[in-house]
């Protein structure tokens, strides 16, 4: 019974952060097309979208923190770009923007958690091909940046 609570609890955070970082790539995508304040985005976003269901804690560290961290994730993952990092897609450069975040910062989210979830808002959000793109780029960033949780996998 214990272990059932236990998994209950588990997929609901993992289904609330799920929605956190749907909404925060959108937070993200805005900040990135007008320059607003992340604090005003999440503002708005908190007041005019129905954020039921989002982990709101985990939704504000990433509309903040990506913005707060920018230089620091865009040189952890420049390095496995096919172009500069302000030439490729709005979509595809938030969604890289906020998993390098995540691969970075939230150490409790495993590496391969982080990849999925960055994947699937690029299916959702992105072009066409865009999520083979953030799969390629991330499979070969989180070498560098997860290389302990990597080795101890194997």
């Amino acid at each position: 019974m214990a272990e059932s609570m236990e998994q209950d609890s588990a997929r609901r955070l993992s289904q609330a952060r799920h929605a956190a970082r749907r909404v925060a790539l959108q937070a993200l995508y805005q900040w990135q097309l007008t320059g607003d304040s992340p604090k005003d985005i999440l503002a708005q976003f908190r007041e005019e979208r129905p954020l039921k269901g989002a982990d709101l804690d985990y939704f504000r560290e990433l509309t903040l923190g990506v913005p707060e961290e920018l230089a620091r994730l865009d040189a952890a993952v420049e390095p496995f770009l096919d172009r500069p990092m302000d030439r490729v897609d709005p979509v595809e450069r938030a969604v890289l923007r906020l998993a390098t975040y995540e691969l970075m910062q939230c150490l409790d989210v495993p590496y391969r958690v982080v990849i999925n979830e960055a994947v699937d808002l690029a299916k959702v959000f992105g072009a066409e091909q865009g999520h083979r793109f953030v799969n390629g780029v991330l499979d070969k960033a989180v070498r560098s940046l997860r290389e302990a949780e990597i080795n101890a996998a194997r």
